[in-house]
């Protein structure tokens, strides 16, 4: 506990303290202190969300004026920017463009408190003068809160111009007051570190811009443009030799300072102004040489994700278009599977074939063969085949008046033709067999090909860059938040957002920021552990609807297992799949067939196959099993986004929808699963509000009551609180109706409520 406390206390204390040295070098900035830092402590209202550490900087920093009348305006400004933001974490309102009016509010007591001379190159009144640094204080103000908001996010974002130049003007203002504090050479040291810092991180013409940035403060302050020149030189100089190290460019550096000195005169000064010429380059040069490795080497890792940022957005997109494609060939493959098990049967000519047959075995050593062919009666056996196939066995009375007529061995005929029928049942069985099991097949793989597709097109879309990170930065910063990561993705239902922040960060503070910039409200999903006290936090889009759910059971009198069995499937984050089964009989046989049905319907609904698939499939596997094995099947799929309910019925009693303003009875006319090869459920399609009530039960409940008059009439006077009093309040209903208080069937009452998300 002690070291979590220490853990938020220094980064605090760290904060107020350089917050604090930056204002006093923003008012060190001006000839005659005027309170510069205003631009620093409104940026830190908006930005760092620490109003009151901040507050307490500024009137630190104002002790540079050496002035009461100085810290006075300074306290008046800080409370009147207090007031607004106060004002506006009272009322739980952005402060918006209200607060450059309240920022301008807070120059009057710069006006009329702050002690200044005015300039007398200025043609113009005291007050006037005053005016016109109000209104730079002002826009001052407005770029500050960009530049801090940069240098913020600078450590995993790419910065836009705008905050580039904001930053740059940052610099310039802290530049001048080092300049003015501390002297010209005490900035030209700092400013020759960070340079040899850029070049030796950079390695590229991208640390120019830091050689002419770092040279700004100098030419202002001086009013004299050698030193831009000079810090160029100095910049192309370390950076000719940057692939060597960072020895090389500090000793390429130093060189060409001493070269520039040199030509200036510096070896004619006493030995005291050489050194003092000197160290400005000597101790920066020998500072970064002495940098230790990891510290350097971590740097220039951070820098190389800052200036690559895009590289891994482009290659997540490469590989999840690699994937897309891969996936589109599997999805394609079973497609071709399913065409292969779906080919059409040739006709075999089963009449035809049997009517030759029966020829063979009973006319080949008949004398009038050849005499019957020619005559009706050769015609006929096909028709008798015909009447044969169709009652699955010949007899006398079947036969045409041709056939009885003329042939001799009618007998031997109708002999001949059960054995070949019978022959014939036992092929097409095996034929019949044979298609179901390719239909089957051919099923599976047209789920398998629809799950392939599906997964295609979700993996084929690229992750493209989002407005919505840069106001999501924007918004964490506001709370006192900061990110290096941010990656926003998806659409809507999809919607996913991917942050690296501090481990302890507050998960609801930053799902409400989160949120609030996104217009989405936002739920946490995942939070990854890192390196350094760093987490990964996966946000995802919350769900309109959550939902409650209630099961209350009794087995049969005298049996300790009961035949139903229910489940409650989360199949992603957004829908839930909830099911009762009862199996034919009690006991531990019928929980075995009701538990396998529910077993076997969740596992194809958690690879995303249609219903249609999943239900046909499952009831040729139990019409497969080993003796008769039935199974009534309720079933809902929830989406927690709209409250649409698909509600699929396979033999089961009624169940029912409970909502504030009516009774909904469900019902299904299906057999049960496994009775037909072919099953035929009742489905429907409803939507749920919150506070709505599904409610299955098993037909041992709804047996208990003298019929479904009576069931809805009783429901109807139940106002349920939660689905869990529901489910027993239904139960001990039908126990008490029940036969001496005990129950003749397996029951079950399972009951889900849909509420609002909080």
């Amino acid at each position: 506990m002690r070291k979590a406390m220490l853990s938020r206390i220094f980064p605090a204390l760290a904060r107020f303290f350089v917050l604090g040295a930056a204002m006093a070098l923003f008012n060190f900035a001006l000839p005659q202190r005027e309170p510069a830092a205003f631009a620093l402590l409104f940026a830190a209202f908006g930005v760092l969300n620490a109003p009151f550490s901040a507050s307490a900087a500024y009137l630190a920093a104002s002790a540079v004026c050496l002035s009461w009348q100085a810290t006075v305006c300074c306290l008046a400004q800080a409370a009147v920017l207090l007031l607004f933001f106060g004002l506006c974490v009272r009322l739980k309102k952005p402060a918006g463009l209200w607060r450059l009016a309240f920022a301008a509010l807070a120059q009057l007591p710069f006006l009329f408190l702050f002690p200044h001379a005015g300039y007398a190159a200025v043609p113009l009144p005291v007050l006037a003068q005053k005016a016109v640094l109000s209104a730079f204080f002002l826009l001052l103000s407005a770029l500050a809160e960009g530049g801090l908001q940069g240098m913020m996010t600078a450590a995993g974002r790419r910065l836009t111009g705008a905050q580039q130049t904001q930053i740059a003007l940052l610099w310039l203002l802290a530049g001048m007051g080092m300049c003015a504090a501390f002297g010209t050479q005490t900035y030209t040291g700092v400013a020759l570190a960070v340079l040899l810092l850029a070049v030796a991180l950079l390695q590229s013409a991208a640390a120019l811009p830091f050689a002419v940035v770092l040279s700004l403060p100098l030419c202002v302050f001086a009013v004299d443009a050698a030193p831009l020149a000079l810090f160029t030189a100095l910049g192309c100089c370390a950076l000719l030799v940057a692939p060597y190290g960072r020895a090389a460019s500090s000793i390429a550096l130093s060189l060409a300072y001493l070269a520039v000195h040199a030509a200036q005169g510096v070896f004619a000064l006493p030995a005291e102004g050489i050194v003092l010429a000197l160290l400005p380059c000597a101790l920066p040069a020998l500072a970064v040489c002495l940098l230790p490795r990891k510290l350097f080497a971590r740097a220039a890792h951070s820098l190389l994700y800052y200036r690559e940022r895009v590289l891994p957005r482009i290659a997540v997109n490469r590989n999840r278009r690699a994937v897309g494609e891969r996936l589109y060939d599997i999805s394609a493959l079973f497609k071709e599977i399913e065409n292969a098990f779906l080919v059409p049967e040739e006709q075999d000519g089963g009449d035809e074939r049997i009517a030759q047959a029966v020829r063979d075995a009973v006319c080949a050593a008949c004398p009038r063969r050849a005499a019957c062919d020619k005559t009706p009666a050769g015609r006929s056996v096909v028709r008798l085949v015909r009447v044969g196939r169709a009652k699955r066995k010949a007899n006398l009375i079947d036969l045409p008046a041709e056939l009885a007529q003329h042939c001799p061995n009618v007998a031997g005929m109708l002999f001949a033709l059960n054995r070949e029928l019978e022959q014939d049942a036992r092929c097409t069985a095996a034929r019949e067999t044979a298609r179901e099991g390719r239909e089957l097949l051919a099923r599976q793989a047209h789920g398998v090909s629809e799950i392939m597709r599906s997964l295609a097109l979700e993996e084929s879309a690229e992750y493209t860059f989002s407005e919505g990170e840069e106001r999501l930065a924007r918004t964490l910063q506001e709370h006192g938040i900061l990110s290096s990561e941010i990656f926003v993705y998806g659409e809507e239902g999809t919607l996913t957002v991917s942050m690296t922040l501090d481990e302890n960060a507050p998960a609801k503070k930053v799902c409400l920021a989160a949120g609030e910039a996104l217009g989405v409200p936002l739920a946490l999903a995942e939070k990854l552990p890192l390196q350094h006290g760093r987490a990964c936090f996966v946000l995802r889009r919350k769900p309109r609807y959550d939902a409650m759910f209630g099961v209350a059971a009794c087995p049969k009198q005298g049996e300790t297992a009961s035949g139903d069995t229910h489940s409650v499937l989360k199949i992603d984050e957004r829908r839930f799949l909830v099911a009762l089964s009862d199996g034919m009989g009690s006991g531990d046989a019928a929980r075995d067939v009701s538990a396998r049905t529910l077993s076997l319907v969740e596992s194809f609904y958690k690879t995303g196959m249609p219903s249609d698939t999943v239900l046909s499939t499952v009831n040729s596997l139990i019409s497969c099993a080993p003796g008769e094995r039935f199974s009534c099947l309720d079933l809902a799929a929830v989406d927690l986004d709209d409250g649409s309910a698909d509600i699929v019925k396979i033999g089961s009693p009624a169940a029912f929808l409970l909502s504030k303003e009516e009774l909904r009875l469900l019902e299904g006319t299906s057999l049960p699963m496994g009775a037909l090869d072919a099953v035929h459920p009742a489905t429907m399609r409803l939507t749920m509000q919150a506070d709505d009530f599904l409610l299955f039960m098993s037909d041992g409940v709804s047996a208990a009551f003298a019929s479904s008059a009576d069931l809805c009439a009783y429901l109807e006077t139940l106002r349920p609180l939660n689905p869990q009093s529901l489910a027993e309040t239904v139960l001990a209903a039908a126990l008490a109706r029940s036969d001496k208080g005990e129950a003749g069937d397996d029951m079950t009452v399972l009951a889900v409520r849909l509420t609002a998300a909080a």
